[in-house]
């Protein structure tokens, strides 16, 4: 049987020596399937909670009853949102099909919690401008692609050097949400500062080769099939930390992507600022985007794409945020 991990102990001796860690098991089941880092750790997380809410039990010899007794007390007495105790349960059917291999038919009937049905904060093109007006240096041209692009946050941090298209004017978006590629525009107002990105970005790369580090993190497989390709300038990501750091997965040494708190502080400050009395973020600035390219008359259908939907029902939430459908119905009051 497997051993819980940090989460608890077994004292099955030689057995409980030599097999993995449930939470190790765990861990390298998502890296193995390719799932990001982030949900490596938020099912890690919630996995180790449910464990430890039962007493430190195997997962195996549970069921039903305290699966539902688990998410009950995430939404009654910690008060989660629906988003968050939907979460916890992808954990739990992760660990059961994934790692420990049981099909229990139960699990897929447990119903999930309805997210409430809210409409995305969007900022007017004079908010946008306040906003942009109010960041400046690496904050301003990140928080301006974020307008300019309809890239998520993590998107945007993510993009690599190779990724850039300035003669088409173009930005590949790899590894998107759903784990897919597009592409979006590049804002022609945007090529230079980015250029000027680029160069310093470069500068920094030349620094890390001397001192004999210039390796960027590379998807296991890719690492493996071109081993060389990480210190290669375009693999490069275009917005670099400020230093390195050593990579809890595999222990290198290495620079990665800014960290993304830096850009999300500066967007708060900036909206207190400017004085805008909406709860914006920097997700807000893709709300706007295609707000804001509705509003100009384009193709749903294109937005779906540059926003990366998988569904343009999705993508229609936006024809409702600007109170008219999409036959641009006007209220009988204004005629």
């Amino acid at each position: 049987m497997t051993s819980f991990g940090d989460a608890g102990k077994r004292t099955d001796g030689a057995a409980a020596a030599s097999s993995p860690k449930l939470l190790d098991q765990v861990r390298d089941r998502m890296r193995r399937l390719g799932m990001s880092r982030r949900s490596e750790d938020a099912y890690v997380g919630w996995i180790r909670r449910f464990i430890l809410a039962n007493d430190k039990r195997h997962p195996a010899g549970l069921g039903a009853p305290e699966i539902e007794r688990f998410l009950t007390a995430l939404a009654v007495h910690a008060h989660v949102a629906a988003a968050t105790q939907n979460q916890a349960l992808s954990a739990l059917l992760f660990l059961y099909k994934q790692v420990l291999g049981i099909e229990l038919p139960w699990l897929d009937g447990i119903e999930r919690a309805r997210r409430p049905q809210r409409l995305p904060v969007v900022l007017t093109r004079p908010e946008v401008t306040a906003l942009l007006g109010e960041l400046t240096g690496l904050p301003w041209l990140m928080g301006s692609l974020l307008y300019g692009t309809g890239m998520r946050l993590m998107e945007c941090m993510r993009v690599r050097v190779k990724d850039v298209d300035f003669e088409r004017h173009e930005i590949l978006v790899r590894q998107g949400k759903g784990a897919k590629d597009r592409r979006t525009m590049l804002p022609r107002t945007l090529a230079e500062p980015l250029r000027a990105q680029l160069a310093e970005a470069q500068r920094i790369h030349q620094r890390d080769l001397a001192a004999g580090f210039g390796r960027a993190w590379m998807p296991d497989a890719l690492a493996r099939k071109f081993p060389g390709a990480a210190a290669e300038w375009g693999w490069q990501y275009v917005f670099p930390a400020a230093a390195r750091s050593v990579d809890p997965r595999d222990g290198a040494e290495r620079r990665h992507h800014v960290d993304e708190s830096r850009l999300q502080r500066a967007v708060k400050s900036a909206r207190e600022r400017a004085g805008i009395v909406k709860p914006a973020t920097c997700h807000t600035l893709r709300h706007s985007f295609a707000t804001h390219l509705l509003e100009a008359g384009q193709d749903i259908r294109t937005i779906q794409e540059l926003l990366g939907h998988k569904d343009v029902a999705t993508t229609q939430i936006y024809t409702h945020v600007l109170n008219r459908g999409g036959q641009g119905v006007v209220s009988p009051l204004d005629r």
